[in-house]
């Protein structure tokens, strides 16, 4: 079906730019979830606490504080497996740990924000294809943000070891004793690994483990000349709401680029275009 010109341009116009709107207003939405600090004003961010492994079952409890993307206290108690023992840590007054998945996706969603404001109502689209083009750029950013939440980065154990991660803590971790953190969907997870030495004489084939977001007992890694196997491992996580509600609003935000898209906008020429490349011979 061809469209005259007028009809295509009212559809560029006022279709497409009720779409853009709309995903504006959902991405700031995201946006203000993600509650991003002005700078030196980091400490009226909202603090949230966060219970992980409350159940008597669980040998590892953690209450995590959360403002924005940072870990700002950590406290973890761990029941030591084969004694009654409590080991509790929590982290140093002076530090924080920065969750890069956090700060990643939210940092895609303010790029999908520029390019959505660079086409305010005042542009002009000229043809389907430049929306398509637009609707793409879109997504691959929204796409790179829920990846980042959905995608937790994998590590070496001997990587995990020798992480700023293990320097956080008072009183020093023990080396036995290993924690990671880290977004999982719209959870919020704590790992803790313990470990053993391996002897030197021991007859268990020594395979170092590759890489991985968790490792199971009975992986294997090496430092400073030491072979450490992995003897227990402790999950425990939590549902932030808030990183519920920025999956939520990224698939609703991916649906509205893909049915604009499926327009097939592109398709559409204005009658005029049409009879000028017929007269050049183009079609």
């Amino acid at each position: 079906e061809v469209l005259s010109e007028e009809e295509f341009n009212w559809l560029l116009k006022e279709e497409v730019h009720a779409v853009l709107k709309q995903l504006q207003d959902i991405l700031k939405e995201a946006s203000r979830r993600f509650s991003m600090p002005t700078p030196g004003m980091e400490s009226q961010l909202k603090q949230e606490n966060f219970i992980l492994g409350s159940s008597t079952m669980d040998q590892v409890k953690g209450v995590l504080t959360l403002q924005g993307e940072a870990l700002t206290q950590a406290d973890i108690n761990l029941k030591v497996a084969k004694s009654s023992q409590v080991l509790h840590f929590q982290f140093r007054d002076d530090k924080q740990w920065k969750l890069q998945q956090i700060q990643d996706a939210r940092n895609h969603v303010n790029q999908a924000l520029q390019l959505l404001s660079s086409r305010d109502e005042s542009y002009h689209f000229k043809t389907g294809a430049e929306v398509n083009k637009l609707m793409d750029a879109v997504m691959l950013q929204l796409t790179r943000a829920r990846n980042r939440l959905t995608t937790p980065a994998t590590m070496t154990l001997s990587e995990l070891a020798t992480s700023g991660l293990m320097k956080m803590f008072t009183p020093p971790m023990p080396g036995d004793v290993m924690v990671n953190f880290y977004i999982n969907l719209s959870k919020l997870c704590l790992t803790v690994y313990q470990l053993h030495v391996l002897q030197p004489n021991t007859t268990k084939n020594f395979k170092p483990a590759g890489s991985s977001v968790l490792h199971n007992p009975g992986a294997m890694f090496e430092l400073n000349n030491n072979r450490f196997e992995v003897s227990h491992v402790h999950k425990v996580e939590c549902v932030v709401p808030w990183l519920n509600d920025t999956l939520v609003f990224f698939t609703i935000s991916l649906q509205l680029c893909q049915q604009l898209k499926d327009k097939n906008l592109w398709r559409i020429r204005p009658l005029v275009t049409l009879h000028m490349t017929r007269k050049m011979g183009i079609t």
